[in-house]
């Protein structure tokens, strides 16, 4: 499969190799740079061919790179040629000026030609530790289209800001089933509207982690499965609604792969951007809104504060599903107007959005199903929950963190639905999100399930769990799940 960049999508020459994670065009340039080195080791005879046949090879590359794109993982290739050639052409150079040719002798040689193919290796595996991302095939019947929408709530003043006249506003992006779009239509940017857009959101989760933009360059560069603002599908079905709230500093978009999935599956997918929460968001009139919340380092002080967090968010999610009724009655002028199926709608979240979406269930009792992917219960326990509720984690046990475990455990036992918790084998934290696809695959990081597989493991779960719950096919959720980890079940009033 390839995976364009951004440079252009005209012709092979800059497109990815998936598993390689070079275009033809830098794999070119890798190899001439190789060349170069390899070059000092040849016979008498063919030695000056090839120095010069490489270089011309390399220059001209390198030229044509520099004017369609030039990834920073390109710069060792770069650094390595460049001492390579110093050394190739000399001699040449001093021959054709009638000089007696001067080569350094082997044994002081060989550690410069191991330097550069050293250098020079670490291209290859700069572009795998930080790829542009290759999203999942879709295993749905539909296409999927997606925009982005823009609401604020008239009745909810801004609590981040002093101004009186600032009210909440949330930006949200849907995907949903949509006709399929002609062959060669553009598809959607990555974490953007825009590839101004992405940029600004890539390097907003670059700060907040703490790593240098640069290393995440190609994330927002990266394309979807996804065509803005294609059609609707054909006909007059209605689709189960799914509402999503990131992680603490994510972005709407951070579980694209997740999302897409599901859309192709038959569900519209609503995805939220919290403003002065999430790391950037982008408003309609240009506006960006970066982060505004940070840690304490008390643990029960940031516990009141991650509560307050997200109170808010559950609110954000109460707000959207009732934007989404407005839009599927009519009332909100939009392609999706009667298409919507607001009777059967799920709330979900990663990390603090998996909290939120626990809160937003307690408090609003239109929400039918709820899933936490990998989130810590922040906010009061009561009331109980009472709609089936899915619990996605990594192997988290009383020894690494007791309270997670214990509040999770409190959350599902007392729930009046039966519940469900799935420990996925080899995940971590990021393995929830689309973090696998662009992340150095570091186990403690984004787990061990692998960049393709890890996306495809959270979104079966998921549609295992709501294609159940939320379509009422036939099958038992206990069945469907066991397939994907290790499952605890809690029965309603029964005790664990």
């Amino acid at each position: 499969m390839w995976q364009p960049t951004p440079a252009t999508d005209d012709g092979h020459v800059t497109e990815i190799i998936a598993g390689l994670y070079m275009s033809p065009l830098e794999i070119l340039a890798l190899l001439a740079a190789v060349a170069l080195v390899v070059a000092r080791w040849l016979p008498p005879a063919p030695r000056p061919r090839v120095t010069i046949a490489a270089a011309a090879v390399f220059a001209l590359s390198t030229i044509v790179l520099g004017v369609v794109g030039f990834r920073w993982q390109m710069l060792p290739v770069l650094i390595g040629a460049a001492f390579s050639l110093l050394f190739a052409l000399t001699p040449l150079l001093r021959r054709r000026s009638g000089r007696p040719a001067w080569r350094a002798c082997w044994w002081l040689a060989l550690p410069g030609s191991v330097a550069c193919v050293g250098i020079i290796a670490t291209s290859p595996v700069a572009a795998w530790a930080f790829p542009i991302p290759t999203f999942p095939e879709l295993s749905g019947t539909f296409a999927v289209g997606t925009r982005v929408v823009q609401w604020t709530d008239p009745h909810r003043p801004e609590t981040f800001t002093s101004d009186p006249n600032d009210h909440r506003t949330v930006v949200v992006q849907l995907w949903y089933p949509a006709q399929k779009s002609p062959a060669g239509a553009p598809r959607a940017q990555y974490l953007g509207r825009t590839e101004h857009e992405a940029r600004i959101v890539s390097d907003a989760l670059a700060q907040g982690v703490g790593l240098p933009a640069f290393l995440v360059d190609d994330v927002s560069q990266a394309r979807t499965h996804s065509v803005f603002n294609a059609p609707v599908a054909a006909g007059s079905a209605r689709f189960p609604v799914v509402l999503f709230s990131p992680g603490s500093g994510g972005v709407r978009t951070q579980n694209t792969a997740w999302a897409e999935e599901l859309a192709s599956h038959g569900y519209v997918v609503a995805a939220l951007d919290h403003p002065y929460d999430s790391a950037a968001v982008v408003l309609t009139d240009g506006r960006v809104i970066k982060s505004a919340t940070a840690s304490s380092g008390d643990a029960d002080k940031d516990e009141k504060l991650a509560a307050g967090w997200t109170a808010i968010r559950a609110a954000d999610l109460s707000f959207v599903l009732t934007q989404l009724g407005s839009l599927d009655g009519g009332e909100i002028a939009d392609p999706l107007t009667g298409r919507l199926d607001t009777g059967r709608v799920a709330v979900t979240g990663h990390s603090m959005g998996g909290a939120a979406a626990l809160q937003a269930a307690r408090q609003d009792r239109r929400f039918e199903a709820v899933i936490d992917l990998d989130g810590f219960p922040h906010g009061p326990a009561s009331p109980s929950l009472d709609q089936p509720t899915l619990a996605l984690t990594q192997a988290i046990t009383s020894g690494t963190d007791p309270r997670y475990v214990s509040r999770l455990t409190d959350a599902l036992n007392s729930s009046t639905a039966t519940s469900y918790r799935l420990t996925i084998p080899g995940a971590a934290h990021l393995t929830f999100m689309d973090g696998p696809l662009y992340l150095p695959p570091v186990p403690s990081i984004v787990g061990s399930l692998g960049r393709s597989k890890s996306p495809r493991v959270v979104a079966g779960a998921t549609l295992a769990f709501l294609d159940i719950v939320l379509r009422d096919q036939p099958g038992d959720p206990a069945s469907a799940l066991s397939a994907y980890g290790q499952l605890t079940v809690y029965h309603p009033n029964a005790g664990h």
